[in-house]
């Protein structure tokens, strides 16, 4: 087919109008989403990833040593994007939805202009309306909002916006050699302007493979891409697969090639942490039958999205018994498609859009850590709202565009309701429980909520309940162990660590936190073992790191406590607690003056830390800075009126400054905090006789 005539291309200020009018409209529906806080998988990829806290050197970024499982791993353009929000505006939310919302809307127009162009070589008059409603619908839907308002899932709109720019790419190159083919007879005043016509196309085609790249670099779901390009060019442009290879060959083998690309991110990332694959605890059979319940349910979505859930948990069907109306149904839609591919290839296009953009994750290959996610549908949804958009205005003609402004208003409305559920992480995740009462990793998850919220009794309900849903769960055990933990029962809480050490012996923070609770108990053996564990578990734990060189100082094994301690400060030198694990250590070994720094920089990063200024204190006694020393105990005193040692310091100090009177106050706050030191006693009573005129 050839490209529209001018006479039907619409004006540039239409188009500009048009484009304007999408960006207002995504603006307007999620406008309340930029506050929401980072929730579930957010915390790994975005907090807790220290690949994202320095942009250079590069080769970190792009190649992270993260959890395999992590939603960033292997996704070195993923995790490049965070590293950009992470330099402009660190841990500040409200930026990394700012980038989310425009990933959004570049794909929106992206998936503008596809469809403009795509329609103008079927219907020109009707190109630019009918683009504005299939992308103004595709970007408002509240569907999408998996996508856009869930912060790390923008690598599934990042995946989408490289494949969107990889087909643009290839049509406007398309377009470029078709005014080529109408110059290979350029007038003889025009023989330059003919020779610039086939760079153009090149270059479109370059920035197409460049979109595929950085797709790859992105999801895994951008497998497809290729494929859908060459089935766009035999269904729009040459008409036959065999012409569309023999005029563009080498640009779908360069688009084939980024497949290299693909399968080296996914080898590295070992079945993604053991959770997708064939390799999972789901066998393929039953992730298959899920997926026919899993596509159905997101047909039904896009049709009438109520209710939309968060998480769908790792619930799968074992039997084809409890899916057989819905596989019917897929098998039936399935030869449709290749039926259409034959006979109406353009309708046979949008379904191979749809099946093949799902296919990766919603087929045969299990993704066991969640065998059903909304986001799947970000990019496949594009190609079901293009079929309703045609068949409505087939029969309705431009009628319909009001018909389509009228529900684009209902779905933005939509949209801007499910955002609000977004706003804390517990109204998420109790918005969840309520659509999924038989989710335990919803139940879990609300626990941990609650529990951040400072409710650690009423998270107890919830992780009993993920206990009951999901008993061969480990986390649910060590989450209940932190409650009880914080709630004073110890016995109680090792109890759970332990059950959740049994369903996972390689489980380093419940190693750690058991420890804690053994440390607390006086089982200072048992703890090593447990603080050790998780670090032989986990080297790059800093809490844990700096634990094990509390307790190798405790068991008197200096050297190792200092090792300990300068690795957890290494690895997290804004941990307060590594800074004064490290400083106590050092103190042991006399090293006085490399103590003080860290006792500064501890008191610095924790100022309301009575035990650290206490013992920063102590040190500047051993470095003979008397004055300094003074005022250490007495902020110290003044952060814990209830802490003794402070007040039994500034009463020493003092006394030996000949500051007797100011020394009686203390050494009194000391013995009414420990009156069975008699010893104490007998210094007041001396103290307050030198004290009389």
């Amino acid at each position: 087919m050839n490209a529209p005539s001018a006479s039907h291309a619409p004006h540039r200020r239409a188009i500009w109008l048009a484009g304007g009018g999408l960006v207002l409209a995504v603006l307007a529906a999620y406008q309340n989403s930029l506050a929401g806080p980072f929730v579930f998988d957010d915390v790994p990829a975005i907090l807790q990833n220290p690949s994202i806290q320095r942009l250079w050197p590069l080769g970190p970024v792009l190649a992270p040593e993260l959890d395999g499982g992590l939603t960033t791993s292997g996704r070195p353009l993923v995790n490049l994007s965070l590293a950009l929000n992470y330099a402009l505006g660190g841990e500040a939310v409200r930026g990394y939805h700012v980038v989310n919302l425009l990933i959004h809307t570049l794909a929106g127009l992206t998936l503008f202009g596809i469809v403009r162009r795509t329609w103008s070589r079927l219907r020109p008059a009707e190109a630019l309306p009918a683009a504005f409603c299939v992308a103004l619908l595709w970007l408002v839907h509240p569907l999408q909002t998996a996508a856009v308002t869930y912060v790390v899932q923008r690598a599934e709109s990042l995946m989408a916006l490289g494949y969107l720019l990889t087909l643009y790419g290839f049509i406007r190159a398309v377009e470029a050699e078709t005014v080529g083919r109408d110059r290979l007879i350029p007038p003889a005043d025009e023989p330059r302007r003919d020779q610039r016509s086939r760079p153009t196309s090149i270059a479109w085609q370059t920035m197409s493979f460049v979109a595929c790249l950085c797709g790859m670099a992105s999801k895994e779901v951008m497998v497809s891409a290729p494929l859908l390009v060459l089935l766009y060019d035999r269904t729009f442009v040459a008409g036959t697969f065999r012409e569309a290879w023999r005029r563009r060959g080498r640009y779908y083998l360069g688009l084939a090639g980024t497949w290299l690309l693909l399968a080296w991110l996914v080898a590295g990332t070992t079945g993604r942490g053991g959770t997708a694959g064939f390799g999972t605890t789901v066998d393929p059979w039953s992730y298959l039958l899920t997926q026919c319940q899993a596509i159905v349910h997101y047909l039904r979505l896009v049709v009438w999205p109520d209710p939309l859930v968060f998480d769908y948990g790792t619930a799968t069907v074992s039997r084809m018994g409890e899916v057989w109306p819905q596989a019917l149904l897929l098998v039936a839609l399935a030869a449709g498609t290749v039926l259409a591919l034959v006979r109406r290839p353009v309708w046979g296009f949008a379904g191979a859009w749809f099946f093949l953009i799902l296919a990766p994750s919603s087929s045969l290959v299990p993704v066991a850590s969640q065998t059903m996610a909304e986001h799947r549908m970000y990019l496949p949804l594009a190609a079901l709202v293009a079929l309703a958009v045609a068949g409505l205005h087939s029969r309705l003609g431009r009628r319909s565009i009001v018909a389509w402004g009228v529900l684009a208003a209902v779905l933005a409305g939509l949209t801007l309701k499910r955002n609000t559920d977004y706003r804390s992480e517990q109204g998420l995740w109790a918005d969840t429980v309520a659509k999924q009462p038989a989710n335990g990793r919803a139940h879990n998850n609300l626990g941990k909520a609650v529990f951040a919220a400072g409710r650690p009794a009423e998270a107890l309900a919830h992780y009993a309940d993920a206990i009951r849903l999901q008993p061969a769960v480990p986390e649910p055990y060590y989450n209940l162990g932190l409650a009880l933990a914080r709630l004073d029962r110890p016995a109680e809480a090792i109890a759970r660590y332990e059950e959740a050490l049994r369903l996972q012996p390689a489980y380093p923070e419940a190693h750690n936190n058991l420890a804690t609770v053994l440390l607390a108990a006086g089982r200072l053996d048992e703890a090593g073992v447990h603080y050790e564990e998780a670090v032989r578990l986990k080297p790059g734990f800093a809490e844990a790191q700096g634990n094990l060189a509390n307790v190798r100082l405790e068991q008197g094994r200096g050297a190792e406590a200092i090792r300990h301690g300068e690795e957890a400060v290494r690895l997290d030198p804004r941990a307060a607690a590594a800074r004064y694990n490290l400083g106590n250590a050092l103190v042991q070994a006399g090293r006085f003056p490399e103590a003080r720094s860290h006792y500064e920089e501890a008191l610095r990063l924790a100022p309301d830390s009575a035990d650290v200024a206490n013992n920063l204190g102590n040190v500047l006694v051993e470095l003979g800075r008397l004055p300094e020393a003074v005022s250490a105990y007495e902020r110290a005193a003044r952060l814990d009126p209830g802490y003794a040692d402070p007040r039994r310091n500034l009463a020493v100090l003092l006394t030996h400054l000949d500051r007797v009177p100011e020394a009686v106050p203390h050494l009194r706050a000391y013995v009414q905090l420990r009156p069975d030191d008699q010893a104490a006693r007998a210094e007041l009573a001396r103290l307050q006789a030198l004290a009389r005129p």
